[in-house]
């Protein structure tokens, strides 16, 4: 069995693509939403987009900035792994799994917090990301956008 895509990884930043994992989860838990639709990841900064039916109080964008950086704070390992779509289904969403990819896939974890398909780079552990703030958050059209950097 051929892992998804294993030899291509994007090469995104790694700290940054690292905490776009985190924050997706974040916003997970926190709004029962999915991942982001739409992300450009960069060094400098970052942005997300969500789709939510309202736009998130400024207490509720607090506590996202907390929940991040307590998950970078814990100093969680981040690995791989690989597992058949069967077992990959069991912890991570695969809704936007291409239609080529392999029976088997890579599974990124941040610890116990993230499990996500993913052929991106990324850190060892949160340890390595520094702190994530937000820059700017727009809302329209149920579509939440966020930029974000880590300092």
């Amino acid at each position: 069995m051929e892992p998804i895509l294993n030899e291509a990884k994007k090469l995104y930043n790694e700290p940054m693509h690292t905490c776009e994992h985190i924050l997706n989860q974040t916003l997970v838990r926190m709004f029962g939403c999915g991942r982001s639709v739409n992300a450009h990841i960069e060094r400098k900064k970052s942005k997300c987009d969500y789709l939510l039916s309202e736009a998130p109080t400024e207490a509720q964008i607090a506590e996202i900035t907390q929940k991040v950086n307590e998950v970078i704070d814990a100093h969680m390992p981040v690995f791989e792994e690989l597992m058949s779509r069967e077992e990959a289904a069991k912890i991570a969403d695969l809704s936007k799994l291409p239609a080529d990819a392999s029976e088997t896939l890579r599974v990124i974890r941040v610890g116990d917090y993230d499990a996500c398909a993913c052929i991106g780079q990324h850190v060892d552990n949160t340890s390595e990301l520094g702190r994530f703030e937000i820059i700017s958050h727009d809302f329209e059209n149920d579509r939440w956008r966020v930029r974000f950097k880590l300092v």
